[in-house]
Parts: structure tokens; C-alpha cells; sequence
């Protein structure tokens, strides 16, 4: 599958502009009335704005001839006031009734980027890089707002104020003003398309860019203590500042090239506008025209004009927001590589009995990980599944779940082949430990009730103390209310791993699995942390992901996997009387156990002798 980052960098080759605009439409559309109050304000504010030169026409005219009464001029002059005030007015209104839509639009449109992300299938999620989809995700949901903006503050107006000016020249002047007009306006909006899209490409470069310069440093503080483990703080800077250099020179041939388009449009312009200014200066002198018609001719060009200047700029934001617009509508496009099935049934976990039957699963056509696996767990039992590393152990547990669609075989539960319902309510009936636990920077509490969002303080307090954390609570300042940091850095390895505990246990479910819940602590740690796991899986059916195979010898059966098959399946004391693959992993660990204690005996020793 075509990852993320590829898309990256190479978003804006094909786009579909106006397919996209018609999906971001009906964000808009849920306050239509909103939009059209809001659209006639503009009207009525853009025909005030054309009625402020037409009254100064006429206050110029008056002024200029021999007959000067002082009501007429006076009661004009409060007339400009009063236009002036009005187009503040409708503007104003416009922008508040507008608001309401534009910002819904925008919380709506995050809202299901945000759930559409989730609902995609873990083998996305482990292809995306973190820093480059965030930043595409806030460039594009942003520009819903921008785009909504541009159009019906700009673009609308602008374009309805051209026809105004153009019918205003075209009744009542001679035809070349409408012509000069027209044609400045024709060449404006070609050259600003045709220069526009020539300087694309170092728009699009210094986004993919900063994109990526977001993702490298996102990543190095995600990996903070790894890049301080390896002295490597000069190497990332260095090369976060790489990035940034190639982005600087693709921003700085960005402006040039917009310096460029930017002169070009003011020769236009001013070449338009001093043509017209020719026309009605000799119109003036040969009598055709009033000095109220040059005044009214030049005001109407600077009031059309300097909003053409504003939509140059408008056309090149417009583009810039499709892009990201097009990177979003891509992403919305992704679809998950698990379904529900269009019958798929609620899943009633009552005993939570579990069986694989002939499962055969392959992350990758060309390598098989898992080989007609045949697993029978009974209700209430605790099982094991041990292996070296790469056999497919982990795998088991990301089946169970349904992350992944298995190419044979079936998976049931209680009977049922979970392909047959719907994976929320497998997964509600799961809890799930891993090795390495992300908790969220918040609280223990936070993280805790994470299990069960509607969880009493009663029973949050039952899963703390179930898990032996309730004397590491009382000793801390704030408590239960005690931020963990981000990925929980502030606690130990073996207190993340009761949180996490407590957190799967919350969650009150009929089956529980630890994926090698122990195997990144050490022996005092995980004496703890194992008491913990035999007090919570006790009535309930449990599947022990082990590296470590002290921590299952009492599990009701082991299976033993090698390069994605079932090789012995078992007792522990079965299994070494055996003395197959599981024997001579156990004579390993305890070989390499008792190595450890003869030098932790050995360093206790020599501390003694020094004290």
C-alpha cells in the first residue's frame, strides 16, 4: 500500500478541484440560511460601495456649477456618510452570520478526519509517519475555513462588483470604458493564472518540506531519551536543519517568483487604468463629460482594482488551499482493510471460551507468519503462548482482535467466528495488556478510567488497589490526580505496567491478554507486576503472550510456536518432561537467570569488601 509520506510528497501531480469542492459543500450547507442572510448583506454592501463614487459624481457636478445651493450639496454629503456607513454595516453582518457556518464547518470536517483515522486499520497506522500527517491534517482542515473565506469575502464580492462597474460603464459611457475594463480584467486573470501555476512547484516543494522538517523533529522528541542514550542531539539538529535550508531556498524562489507575478499584475493594472484615464480626460475637455464623470470613472477603477490586486493574491491562496485540501480528501479516500460484514451481529461474550482453528496469516504474500495454528482455550483457563523471537507470537494477539483478515482458517469465540460481528463489540469484550505501554500525558486517574470511561471513583479505586498501586498513590503529592508525563516517562517501568493492568481490568472483560507484559522488567519488578496478573486473571480467560517463561509455569496450557507453527502444546512440567523446544528455552533463561544472580551476588560482594 502507498504510505502516507509518498503522498507527501508528490500531492498536487492530479487533483480533482472541483470534485473536492463539491465535498466540502455540505459542511457549508447545514446553515444555508446562514449563508444566503450572509449573501445578501454582501449584495447590498457591494451596491453601497458602488453608490459612494455615483453620489461623489454628483456632489463634484453640483460643486462645479455656477448654481450652488447649499441643501442639495448638504443633503448629498450626508448621503456619502450614510453609504460609507452602510457598507461597514452589511460587511459586519456578514461576518457574523457567516461565522457560525464557517466555523461548524470546520469542527465538523476535524471531527470526522479525526474518527476517519481511527476507523482505519492498524497496518495504515504502522505505515504513517506522525509528524507529516499531523501537519497535512491542520494544513487541510484549515483550508475548509480558508477556502469558505476566499469565496465569500473575496471572490463573490469581487466578481459581483466587475459586473456592477462594467454595466454602470456600459449604460452610461461610450463603450471603450467597458472594453478597457473588461479587457484589463481578461488579461489579469490570465496572466495571475498562467504565472500562478508556473510558480507552483516551489510552493508545493516548500510544503513537502516543512512537512517533513515537522515529522524529523517530532520524531526526535518522541525519541528523546534514544537520541540522548546515543549522544546524537548535534546529529538531529543537524539534520532538522538540513531540511529547514532546503525549504528556506524553495520559500525564498517562492517569493521572487511572487514578486514577479505581483509586478506583472500592476503593469496590467496600470496600463488599464491609464487608458481609461486618456478617454476620460478628453471626454472632459471636448464637453462629452462632466467633472463629475471623470471623478465618478476614476473611483469606480480604484474601487474595482484594488480588489482585483487582493484577488491575485486570492487565486494563488485558493490554490494553495486546494493542494491541501487535496491531501485531506485523499486521506478521507483511504478505506480500512477490515470491515464489518453487512449481517456482522453484536458479539455476547458469555464464557469466553476462544479458538483458532487452521489459521494461516501473512502480513506479506512472499512470507508466512502464522501455519494452520490450532489454539483451544476453555472458559476461565489461562494459556500461554511462548516462542522464540519472530515466531508469530504477537501476531496471535492482533488476530484475536481483528486487526488483520486472516487468509485460513477461522477464529471464534464462545463459537462465534468474529469475522461474523461487528469489531467493536469483539473488542469491547477484550482488554489488553502490551510490553510497552503509551499512557496519556494526563493523570493516573486519566489513564486509569481510560478502560472504562464510565467507571465510578468506587471502582477505580477497587482496580488500584487489585494492582497494588494504591501505596505508590498515597505517596505522591497530587495523588490519584498525578500527571504521568508523556508516555507515562515520570513513573516506572513496573508502575506503567499496573496502570496499564488496572486499566484492562477496569474494563471488566470476559477475556484478557498480555503480550509479554513483563518481559522489559526486571525480576523484583516483575514478581510484582506477576502477583498483579494472577489476582486479576482469576475466573476469567486469559492468553499470556510470554518471553519469559518463569512468569507462565502455572498456566492450565502452554503452546509452543516456532516460525509460525504449533510445535508442542502443554503442561510446563509436560513440556520439559518433553524435552523439546520449550526445555530448551527454559534450560536457556534459567542458565542465563543464574548467571545474572552470581554476579549480582559478586558485586554485593566487593561492595562489602570496599565499605
Amino acid at each position: 500500500m502507498r504510505g502516507w509520506q509518498a503522498r507527501t510528497e508528490e500531492p498536487h501531480k492530479v487533483r480533482t478541484d472541483w470534485k473536492n469542492l463539491r465535498r466540502l459543500f455540505p459542511y457549508l450547507w447545514e446553515y444555508r440560511g446562514r449563508i444566503v442572510a450572509a449573501l445578501v448583506c454582501l449584495v447590498l454592501a457591494k451596491l453601497a460601495v458602488v453608490g459612494v463614487p455615483i453620489l461623489l459624481k454628483h456632489i463634484v457636478d453640483h460643486l462645479d456649477s455656477s448654481k450652488l445651493a447649499l441643501q442639495l450639496p448638504l443633503a448629498l454629503l450626508v448621503g456619502y456618510g450614510a453609504l460609507r456607513l452602510a457598507t461597514g454595516l452589511f460587511n459586519e453582518l456578514r461576518d457574523i452570520l457567516f461565522s457560525r457556518a464557517r466555523y461548524h464547518a470546520v469542527r465538523r470536517l476535524s471531527t470526522e478526519v479525526l474518527a476517519h483515522l481511527h476507523r482505519l486499520s492498524l497496518r495504515y497506522h504502522l505505515d504513517r509517519r506522525t509528524g507529516s500527517i499531523s501537519r497535512d491534517l491542520e494544513r487541510g482542515t484549515q483550508s475548509l475555513s480558508s477556502l469558505s473565506n476566499y469565496f465569500v469575502f473575496i471572490v463573490i464580492p469581487t466578481v459581483f462588483e466587475i459586473i456592477l462597474v462594467t454595466a454602470i460603464l456600459l449604460t452610461s459611457y461610450t463603450v471603450q470604458f467597458s472594453v478597457i475594463t473588461l479587457v484589463t480584467v481578461l488579461g489579469y486573470v490570465l496572466f495571475t493564472v498562467w504565472v500562478t501555476d508556473w510558480r507552483m512547484h516551489h510552493r508545493h516543494l516548500a510544503n513537502r518540506l516543512d512537512s517533513a522538517a515537522h515529522s524529523q523533529a517530532v520524531d526526535s522528541l518522541l525519541n528523546y531519551e534514544t537520541v540522548k542514550y546515543f549522544n546524537n542531539e548535534n546529529y538531529e539538529v543537524e539534520r532538522y536543519a538540513g531540511t529547514l535550508r532546503e525549504w528556506e531556498n524553495a520559500s525564498v524562489k517562492s517569493i521572487f517568483t511572487m514578486s514577479l507575478l505581483n509586478f506583472g499584475q500592476a503593469v496590467i493594472i496600470a496600463v488599464g487604468v491609464t487608458l481609461i484615464m486618456i478617454f476620460a480626460a478628453q471626454g472632459v475637455v471636448s464637453g462629452a463629460l462632466t467633472l463629475g464623470d471623470l471623478v465618478l470613472i476614476n473611483a469606480l477603477m480604484l474601487q474595482l482594482f484594488v480588489p482585483m490586486n487582493m484577488l491575485g493574491i486570492v487565486y494563488r491562496q485558493i490554490t494553495y488551499a486546494l493542494a491541501d485540501m487535496d491531501l485531506l480528501t485523499q486521506l478521507m479516500q483511504e478505506t480500512p482493510d477490515v470491515r464489518d460484514r453487512d449481517n456482522a451481529q453484536a458479539l455476547q461474550v458469555t464464557k469466553g471460551a476462544i479458538c483458532f482453528d487452521q489459521v494461516s496469516f501473512a502480513y506479506n504474500e512472499d512470507r508466512l507468519i502464522l501455519d494452520k495454528v490450532n489454539i483451544n482455550i476453555n472458559p476461565g483457563e489461562k494459556v500461554a503462548v511462548v516462542g522464540p523471537s519472530g515466531s508469530g507470537k504477537s501476531t496471535i494477539a492482533r488476530l484475536l482482535f481483528r486487526f488483520y483478515e486472516i487468509q485460513q482458517g477461522v477464529i471464534s469465540v464462545d463459537g462465534v467466528n468474529i469475522a461474523d460481528c461487528t469489531q467493536d463489540s469483539l473488542r469491547q469484550q477484550i482488554s489488553f495488556v502490551p510490553q510497552d505501554n503509551m499512557l496519556f500525558n494526563n493523570s493516573i486517574e486519566f489513564n486509569i478510567q481510560y478502560g472504562n470511561t464510565k467507571a465510578s471513583a468506587k471502582q477505580i479505586e477497587q482496580a488500584i488497589k487489585l494492582v497494588n498501586l494504591d501505596s505508590l498513590i498515597a505517596d505522591l503529592p497530587d495523588g490519584i490526580k498525578t500527571v504521568v508525563g508523556e508516555r507515562g516517562l515520570k513513573l516506572s517501568g513496573g508502575e506503567v505496567q499496573r496502570v496499564a493492568i488496572a486499566r484492562a481490568i477496569l474494563k471488566q472483560p470476559k477475556i484478557i491478554v498480555f503480550d509479554e507484559a513483563t518481559s522489559s522488567l526486571d525480576s523484583e519488578t516483575e514478581a510484582a507486576v506477576m502477583k498483579a496478573i494472577q489476582q486479576v486473571t482469576a475466573g476469567v480467560t486469559s492468553l499470556l503472550i510470554a518471553h519469559r517463561l518463569s512468569t507462565i509455569v502455572d498456566a492450565d496450557r502452554i503452546y509452543v510456536l516456532n516460525k509460525g507453527k504449533i510445535v508442542e502444546q502443554g503442561t510446563h512440567t509436560q513440556l520439559l518432561q518433553a524435552n523439546g523446544l520449550y526445555s530448551h528455552l527454559w534450560q536457556l533463561q534459567q542458565s542465563t537467570r543464574e548467571q545474572r544472580l552470581s554476579q549480582a551476588e559478586n558485586e554485593l560482594y566487593i561492595s562489602t569488601l570496599n565499605t
